[in-house]
């Protein structure tokens, strides 16, 4: 398998729902668990492997400020939220015997390192799972865009947005059952249809440094591992025109 694996570093993205499983708030242990021992699986065939976990299953800035509370304010709770994410899935990666170092944007030692591009990308070679909490540091900047910034700074081949569906829908195929899936398109494509596949910030970053973006559902149990093995998963989303 390794002499014909595609990618040799890859960053995962994860929404904080993607944590919730059967739980209405906060995380659910036997998800935690199941995505630990899909990140074990991709680390044991040979890839480094960086995450991006959102916060959404605990706190969501631009919801909280949508309800009154101060932007800012309340995008540095949702960092927060992204670092208590960050802490639960690396309990979970080390109970399974996979190294791995949280680094944080914003500094708190008493928890985690402080992000570093160069001590991250030696984390990476050292064969550590390496997990980028707290965002960019920044409010008014979402996960997606922190997922998006990381995977460049550490020249990933390849960035993986696990979502709840199959990949990439002209709309929201859970609400509407004529929504057309994309096996393939481009960002330009992405952002003049308004696909939402990220937030434009994320896009036009993954554009033009020309990381290529695969959209696939993190529910389907072994498909990291296939994709990673060559087969086409979910959506490919790349630079052109």
């Amino acid at each position: 398998m390794a002499a014909h694996r595609p990618y040799r570093r890859i960053l995962l993205k994860l929404s904080g729902e993607a944590l919730l499983g059967q739980v209405d708030y906060g995380i659910d242990p036997a998800v935690l668990n199941r995505l630990a021992g899909e990140v074990r699986d991709l680390l044991a065939a040979g890839l480094q492997v960086a995450l991006v976990l959102g916060g959404g299953n605990i706190f969501r800035g631009a919801g909280l400020a949508a309800r009154g509370l101060d932007r800012v304010s309340a995008d540095q709770m949702g960092m927060l939220a992204t670092l208590m994410n960050a802490l639960a899935m690396q309990d979970a990666l080390e109970k399974l015997e996979v190294p791995t170092r949280v680094m944080s944007a914003l500094r708190i030692h008493q928890v985690c390192e402080d992000y570093i591009r160069r001590r991250a990308v030696r984390h990476l070679e050292k064969g550590r799972v390496t997990i980028f909490a707290a965002g960019t540091g920044n409010p008014f900047f979402t996960t997606d865009s922190a997922a998006s910034l990381r995977a460049i700074e550490i020249e990933a081949d390849l960035l993986i947005k696990a979502t709840k569906v199959d990949g990439v829908y002209s709309s929201d195929p859970v609400k509407d059952p004529n929504a057309v899936f994309y096996p393939r398109l481009t960002y330009n494509q992405a952002l003049r249809e308004d696909l939402r596949v990220m937030d434009a910030t994320a896009l036009v970053l993954c554009r033009d440094n020309r990381l290529p973006l695969r959209v696939l559902n993190i529910h389907t149990p072994g498909a990291l591992m296939r994709l990673v093995a060559g087969e086409e998963i979910g959506s490919l989303v790349e630079s052109g025109d």
